[in-house]
């Protein structure tokens, strides 16, 4: 099979703003002569997205047209679906000193050049205006609001151009670009594919999910977000090694890929939902697994409103089919792995647990019921909490 078998780009054509050899030569050449912006890690990530096409059809960072219609009706200026603003924001004094320059230079956040940006506009803009498009709420407890309250005021837009890569990244075997993920879909036979989120080890009810998603799907994309989280979410490498476990234990290895998202998490909840399913069908993904409260924090979005604003578009606006899964659960009743769509008994005969009270558990050294976690999983989880 080949890759134009699989579900197209968003967008239709697969954006690749990575230099060649000789263009990343002249390049940085070119560059060195250019005033520079210091990036931050999550701008870094930013670029990495849009030059690999993570963030397709973007080819830069949003102009004041396209971020003005994301945040009033979740698509870029000439239609396409698009929920979340990718903007780099600047102090006023570093837009004074880039001045009318055509072009600057992009550093990663050690001062290494990295890439270039071909500058299209400039603007000023409300945060608290994005934070209620975006976040539904201006509360600056929300991560995702903070992030913004604490950015700069000034929004430069333009393509930018990747000359390097980060470097000593973690994770090298698990770092697939959307062309890489496409080109192995395709020489797997694959047509179906189901993509799957997480910024959070997996436990039962996730697997049980996974598992049920791939008896519609030829195969899995497990692709775990590896960008920058909350500082108390359970580390990357943690989390990669819980995955790996899991797989090596429980999956159909021919069934399943392993390989990570390296953007930033926005904790925007539905929008995200959105953000995060185009994501996948950039990777190549058919469908894309929304359980409860996708990409969520706190109280600030329903249980389910992550899967209910897939309601607002057509199929064709996305172009990828949405898994909807209901708080899912071990059931002593059922004598296994249910959700409320499927179990009739009542809370007494469900295994769960809080968050909280598995973190504690972990702390301690003890093992959640294999109901709710696997051993192996557990065990990993514990070593990396000791670390």
């Amino acid at each position: 099979m080949t890759r134009d078998a699989l579900t197209r780009p968003h967008g239709g054509v697969l954006v690749n703003r990575v230099a060649d050899v000789e263009g990343r030569r002249a390049g940085l050449e070119a560059a060195a002569k250019l005033p520079a912006i210091r990036l931050t890690p999550f701008q870094h990530s930013d670029v990495v997205c849009i030059a690999t096409g993570v963030f397709t059809p973007l080819t830069g960072f949003v102009s004041r047209r396209d971020y003005e219609s994301i945040l009033d009706c979740m698509r870029l200026a000439n239609g396409v679906v698009w929920s979340i603003p990718i903007t780099l924001a600047i102090t006023s004094e570093m837009a004074k000193s880039v001045g009318t320059k055509p072009v600057v230079a992009l550093e990663d956040p050690s001062g290494r050049l990295v890439a270039t940006m071909e500058i299209v506009d400039r603007f000023s803009y409300d945060k608290q205006r994005e934070a209620t498009a975006v976040y539904r709420t201006t509360d600056a407890a929300h991560p995702g609001v903070a992030r913004l309250y604490d950015q700069a005021d000034v929004l430069l837009a333009g393509a930018v151009t990747l000359f390097e890569r980060p470097m000593d990244e973690p994770f090298a075997a698990f770092r697939r670009d959307p062309a890489d993920t496409r080109l192995l879909f395709a020489e797997r036979g694959w047509r179906r594919v189901v993509g799957f989120q997480t910024r959070n080890p997996v436990h039962r009810a996730h697997e049980y999910i996974q598992k049920a998603a791939l008896e519609i799907c030829d195969g899995l994309l497990l692709n775990p977000l590896v960008g920058e989280t909350k500082s108390d979410d359970i580390s990357a490498a943690t989390r990669m090694e819980s995955y790996q476990v899991l797989i090596d234990n429980y999956y159909p290895k021919d069934r399943v890929v392993l390989s990570v998202f390296p953007a930033a998490m926005r904790y925007a909840g539905p929008r995200e939902a959105i953000f995060h399913a185009i994501a996948r069908k950039n990777y190549g993904c058919s469908h894309f697994i929304v359980g409860r409260d996708h990409a969520g924090v706190g109280n600030y979005y329903g249980t389910y409103d992550a899967q209910k604003i897939f309601d607002q578009f057509a199929p064709g606006d996305l172009g990828i089919t949405p898994l909807f899964f209901e708080h899912t659960f071990f059931c002593r009743s059922c004598g296994g792995m249910a959700s409320t769509k499927t179990c009739p008994h009542d809370r007494s005969s469900r295994v769960t647990l809080s968050g909280t009270q598995v973190r504690d558990m972990l702390t301690k050294g003890q093992i959640p019921p294999p109901e709710f976690t696997r051993a192996e999983v557990a065990q990993v989880l514990i070593e990396g909490m000791r670390a």
